[in-house]
């Protein structure tokens, strides 16, 4: 399993708050294709066995492919945030994912949870 580290950002990682995160990818090629169709999410690729997930603004990674980390329930839930849940849900639908629940109403906005082809859960919500 290769592990790899971040690469630095501009601005400093500020303490006890989520800076990266790796998902579970058995295949780093198909999630790669997944997230780049349904998010519009970049990558740097560190040959077959990793990727990294581009920061939106460019600056350094805010997380990783991991091919060396089985998919499975119950591990950290990763959430995106949407400013169109229905255009994401959509997106996740249209690249592959699977919606296993939602969307539904929490205080504070609407959220709904999809696996993506490999497995691994996360949830996607908006405010409102």
């Amino acid at each position: 399993m290769s592990v790899h580290a971040p690469t630095l950002r501009a601005m400093a990682p500020t303490h006890h708050t989520i800076d990266y995160i790796e998902i579970a990818a058995p295949d780093v090629a198909a999630a790669k294709a997944f997230y780049e169709k349904a998010f519009g999410w970049t990558f740097n690729d560190y040959g077959p066995d990793y990727a990294g997930i581009c920061a939106p603004d460019g600056e350094g990674e805010i997380g990783g492919l991991n091919p060396g980390r089985a998919a499975q329930p119950g591990g950290p839930l990763v959430l995106l945030y949407s400013d169109d849940l229905a255009a994401s849900e959509k997106a996740v639908v249209d690249a592959g994912g699977t919606i296993v629940s939602g969307p539904y109403e929490y205080p504070g906005g609407h959220r709904f949870h999809f696996t993506d082809p490999g497995g691994t859960e996360l949830g996607v919500y908006s405010h409102g």
